[in-house]
């Protein structure tokens, strides 16, 4: 069996602690590793690493990990580490990835993987010289929602698609009164803080890795809630914005134009059923996918409603879809593509999303506030290493 051990920077911040330590990385360690397709297996070895001393001692006792360091440079030198991850700050992370690149490390990260498409490119040039396996997190992919309209765009259950629309957010409480659910630095511009910045290469990847490339992005970037309060209960500026609205043109494989529209916010309240959930609507049918749940509707099922504001409606809307099946077992779409990666260690292969496919979405977030700030529609370069 070979054992990969894994550095893991900034594990005790929200996404690198429950995602994936406690729901990818202990989960594979306790069944005995990932087996491959040849039928042997990887096992996985963490390493605990961050700026918190009695934070990273506590989680180590905790879930039974033997090492753990606030050493980063130190465990990057170290000859006996296979893979550093990186789910720290990102204004932290372009320095992290290239160091342990630099150092033969083999990576996987969080994104975004900068704060500006030059250091993202620079990343990417770096990963192909230095032939590591780099990973970059496309969890959505991997999500049962995401998986099931994927299966449907691959069976031509759509016809030709017409359009994609997106739903994100939820309310995060100013902090005041109640405390905030994400973290104080999200809302400040100098810290890299930002929706568009945080969620647009969320929404690259998805738009990708379900309908095809992106083209061009028309974006309006707005901070809703100019005041929050800190962890400390101290009143700040909320200087990046918290919520940003996108209009995206794609083009699918076969060359057809989509038209594709997410809000994303952070001052919303949710009326949905899920998070965020997505619409495509094709000549021959929809289906509308959250995270978990997709619902779809063909064209032979689909009613004609007549509209009439002087009678209430009668019909049930949402009772006309009919669920797909998963037809599978999906598990934690984080701890799914960790297993991903980690068989394309052992196998010394490139991962299907690197850095290459980090950068555009970098690129596509400095775009979108292009757009904001001079409203405008902009069109997307190709990128070239």
């Amino acid at each position: 069996m070979t054992t990969l051990r894994i550095a893991m920077n900034g594990i005790t911040g929200r996404m690198g602690y429950r995602q994936h330590l406690v729901r990818s990385i202990l989960p594979i360690r306790d069944a005995g590793g990932v087996e491959l397709p040849d039928g042997s297996r990887v096992q996985v070895e963490p390493i605990l690493v961050g700026r918190n001393e009695n934070k990273l001692r506590e989680l180590a006792e905790l879930h039974g990990v033997e090492h753990w360091t606030t050493d980063l440079d130190g465990i990057i030198a170290d000859p006996t580490v296979d893979i550093v991850f990186d789910a720290s700050m990102t204004s932290l992370r372009p320095a992290t990835l290239a160091k342990a690149m630099r150092a033969g490390k083999h990576i996987f990260t969080e994104k975004p993987t900068a704060e500006t498409l030059e250091d993202a490119v620079e990343l990417a040039r770096l990963g192909e010289e230095s032939g590591v396996t780099a990973g970059v997190v496309h969890d959505k992919l991997y999500l049962p929602g995401l998986v099931k309209l994927r299966r449907l765009v691959d069976e031509g259950f759509f016809g030709r698609i017409l359009s994609m629309r997106g739903e994100f957010g939820y309310w995060v409480f100013e902090g005041d009164v109640q405390a905030a659910q994400r973290p104080s630095w999200n809302y400040r511009k100098e810290d890299g803080g930002g929706m568009t910045v945080d969620m647009f290469c969320h929404w690259n990847y998805v738009l990708e890795g379900i309908l095809g490339s992106v083209e061009s992005v028309t974006a309006k970037a707005v901070t809703h809630v100019p005041t929050r309060w800190d962890e400390k209960g101290q009143p700040y500026d909320a200087t990046a914005d918290d919520a940003a609205y996108g209009i995206f043109e794609v083009r699918t494989p076969d060359g057809d134009p989509v038209i594709a529209q997410i809000n994303s916010s952070w001052a919303v309240r949710v009326y949905r059923d899920e998070l965020v959930e997505f619409q495509i609507d094709g000549t021959h049918g929809s289906a509308v996918a959250g995270l978990n749940k997709c619902v779809a509707q063909q064209r032979g099922h689909t009613p004609k409603p007549v509209w009439n504001p002087d009678l209430p409606v009668t019909e049930s809307f949402r009772d006309q879809w009919l669920e797909v099946p998963a037809n599978a077992d999906l598990d934690n779409g984080f701890k799914l593509q960790w297993e991903e990666f980690l068989g394309d260690v052992v196998a010394g292969r490139p991962h299907r999303y690197g850095l290459l496919s980090a950068a555009r979405g970098v690129q596509l977030a400095e775009l979108g506030l292009q757009s904001s700030a001079e409203g405008r529609r902009l069109e997307i370069p190709e990128i070239t290493l």
